[in-house]
């Protein structure tokens, strides 16, 4: 018994470590010893608990908590990386999803740039450039080095060191529009914006967003730096129809992007924010301000110096006009209406080589709006066209209107009016086809044909004149008596065989020009009797070639055929001389050179008009109004001879005066016996120097003064004979009144 409570004594100190082991264990111990009462093993078991489970529970609250402050911070952190891991599969899904929309990527290709049709002066000298974009690609070598760093500064700062896509900028982008409450800034690269503009449409969707970025890496990956902001710069739009930097530079400073300097290049770079809207054409303040940010942008970047800054804001603000402005866009938009009828479709790059001189041109322009500026408003006359030819019929100017910039109708080449007396010429021309000569006579008296009565400008009659004299004076009943004796038909063949292309009524007024013609046809027609009766067709284009050099067309107008007869020519160049120096032209003359010509005017002074020629050019000047509204006594003789005259006395500046063709050394000719020679055989080959027969066509043959035959009076068959035509006497007159003539007798 002692010995059992002395071994129960042993044992519970071992029991006492054991709970407190036990203790700092939970409450495993105290269920391990089972075999004395429950009471005595809960007891401990029971304290152990309650002491313990507190701890247990603040323990938990500060594992839930995560340590107080940092446990929200852990939280936010966890559900970020989820939640982007999410979007980063989101928009990979996207990606893929449109992507797969697209073409595969072994087919992209760079879309060609459409064709631009650059057109040259006779010199060299660009005279436009036409087509969609409307101006020339260039290298980043060859245009200013302002315009790369001024687009660059603006539009994409870090364009040399991105790869397609600037998340900087676009994080930039998103919180200036956030701050501002409004789109103020956008995250699209350059590059980004080439691929939009080239491969996508401007709709503004997600789908075109993530095609937009897949095409720039792709345009990263195979193009250089350089390579891209060159194609971006000759590709993007800078307002008013003009797209890429050479387009841009003529159409706002009149000049190549080659020499555009610090100030134009900013405004350039300028307008690609709102391009129609910042247009100096449509609003130079704006256009201005936006340089003045551009100009900050590159001092910034270290582009341009202070001094430098200094200097281009100090330059005056960019006056463009609404439209392209120059009087040689009337050529440039002939150019272009001639060119599907000689190569076809335009699909590549072209370079045509024109006839026009510069000089001329600007001379021919600068002469009509003085003219208009000087006497428009006094005189009632709005608009004014010239056309200036050579004697091959190469166009050395043309001037379609008073402003292209304003109107770009082509008063010289579409417009069609009546010539007025500027038509005579022909009519002479035709009679002296027939026989007659400039010293053949011909009462000025009354004229009665059919209903019609044709009188003079100053309602007065001359009695007996020669022919000289009466196309000086631009006498009307001489002209209306000389196309019964040659007939109208006869007139109308010879204006043709000249170079009039209109349809011409077959009709007794014509030899008052009462048949509408375009100026360009009118004088193109006087340029045989210059060149001694070769046909002058009009023309503009010498040369057609693409930009590599190959010609694929070249004018053949050195051979032209022969339309006139030397001695013909020679007679109505002696007779137009006249009108010159002592006719109704008068105010045409120029000093030290032969000139020769015709004025005319409409009725009711609709038209007024002056064609004439030296040995080296042939002129046409045309002054009227759009709507045929009557000048106020504007005859030809007045302001279009006082302007022909201010433009041929420039353009013959410095040359050495010459004849007229067959003026020099020639003696008056009279009616042989009082007539005419007997057949145009004879006029051909034996009295006008032995020329062959048939050597020009369409010739009348017959009795020199057998006139076309017209229909009896009265059958209603159109035109009739003179029932009163005024005499002629004197020993140069073979038959006495106009009937004798058409009768025969």
């Amino acid at each position: 018994m002692a010995s059992h409570n002395r071994s129960r004594q042993r044992m519970e100190p071992s029991f006492e470590e054991e709970a407190t082991d036990g203790d700092s264990l939970n409450i495993g111990a105290g269920e391990r010893v089972s075999g004395g009462s429950r009471k005595a093993s809960a007891k401990p078991a029971g304290k152990s608990s309650s002491r313990k489970t507190p701890a247990r529970k603040t323990s938990r609250r500060q594992r839930g908590s995560g340590g107080g402050f940092f446990g929200p911070v852990r939280r936010m952190i966890y559900w970020c990386v989820v939640l982007g891991i999410w979007g980063a599969i989101g928009v990979g899904g996207l990606v893929i999803y449109y992507g797969s929309r697209m073409p595969s990527a072994t087919s992209w290709a760079i879309p060609e740039r459409p064709p631009n049709v650059k057109i040259l002066a006779v010199d060299g000298t660009i005279l436009a450039n036409r087509g969609v974009t409307g101006g020339e690609a260039l290298s980043l070598e060859e245009m200013s080095p302002y315009i790369p760093q001024a687009v660059v500064a603006i539009e994409d700062r870090r364009f040399y060191s991105h790869f397609g896509v600037d998340p900087l900028g676009l994080a930039r982008a998103m919180v200036t529009n956030l701050t501002t409450g409004r789109m103020v800034q956008g995250g699209s690269t350059l590059t980004q914006q080439l691929a939009k503009n080239m491969f996508l449409s401007p709709e503004r969707t997600l789908e075109r967003k993530v095609q937009e970025v897949l095409l720039a890496f792709w345009l990263e990956q195979k193009y250089t730096k350089d390579q891209i902001l060159t194609m971006y710069l000759n590709r993007v739009f800078f307002g008013s129809n003009a797209y890429g930097v050479e387009a841009a530079s003529r159409r706002y400073f009149n000049k190549s992007a080659r020499d555009v300097n610090l100030g134009e290049a900013a405004l350039l770079a300028g307008l690609l924010k709102a391009p129609s809207r910042l247009s100096p054409a449509r609003d130079p303040k704006a256009a201005e301000a936006r340089a003045q940010v551009v100009l900050g942008a590159m001092r910034e970047e270290g582009y341009i110096s202070d001094s430098e800054i200094k200097t281009a804001m100090s330059q005056p603000p960019t006056k463009a006009k609404s439209f392209w402005s120059g009087a040689q866009y009337y050529a440039a938009d002939m150019v272009m209406d001639q060119l599907p009828g000689m190569i076809g479709k335009v699909d590549q790059d072209l370079i045509v080589d024109t006839t026009l001189d510069l000089t001329l041109e600007k001379k021919a322009e600068e002469t009509l709006a003085a003219s208009l500026d000087a006497e428009g408003e006094k005189l009632n006359v709005s608009q004014a066209a010239l056309v200036s030819v050579d004697g091959t019929g190469a166009i050395r100017a043309i001037v379609g209107g008073r402003d292209y910039a304003t109107s770009q109708f082509d008063r010289a080449v579409k417009a069609k009016r009546q010539p007025g007396s500027a038509f005579k010429p022909f009519v002479y021309a035709a009679a002296m086809e027939i026989g007659r000569t400039p010293m053949s006579v011909r009462n000025d008296g009354p004229v009665r044909i059919g209903n019609w009565t044709p009188e003079n400008y100053d309602q007065k009659y001359r009695g007996e004149v020669s022919l000289a004299e009466a196309l000086a004076n631009s006498l009307n009943t001489i002209a209306a008596q000389l196309v019964m004796e040659v007939g109208p038909q006869n007139v109308i063949k010879l204006a043709h065989r000249l170079g009039i292309e209109s349809e011409l009524q077959s009709n007794a007024s014509i030899a008052l020009g009462t048949s509408e013609v375009s100026l360009l046809e009118l004088t193109s027609a006087y340029a045989p009797f210059m060149n001694g009766g070769f046909k002058a067709t009009p023309h503009i284009i010498r040369r057609i070639s693409t930009a590599d050099g190959t010609v694929l067309y070249e004018n053949t107008y050195d051979s032209p055929p022969r339309v006139l007869d030397p001695e013909v020519v020679s007679e109505m160049n002696q007779m137009m001389l006249g009108v010159i120096d002592h006719g109704t032209g008068k105010n045409a003359r120029l000093k030290g050179w032969e000139a020769a010509g015709k004025s005319g005017t409409t009725q009711s002074f609709r038209d007024a008009l002056f064609v004439g020629f030296t040995s080296n050019l042939t002129t046409g000047v045309w002054f009227g109004n759009d709507d045929g509204k009557s000048m106020k006594k504007v005859t030809g003789g007045g302001l279009p001879a006082k302007a022909w005259h201010e433009y041929m006395a420039a353009a013959h500046e410095g040359l050495s005066p010459s004849p007229i063709f067959g003026t020099a050394g020639v003696q008056p000719v009279f009616d042989q016996n009082g007539q005419p020679p007997a057949t145009i055989g004879d006029v051909i080959s034996g009295n006008f120097g032995g020329a062959p027969a048939g050597e020009f066509p369409d010739r009348p043959q017959g009795d020199g003064n057998q006139a076309a035959q017209f229909p009896p009076q009265g059958n209603g068959s159109g035109l009739v004979p003179p029932a009163d035509v005024g005499q002629t006497t004197g020993a140069t007159s073979r038959r006495t009144t106009l009937f004798d003539i058409l009768t025969g007798g």
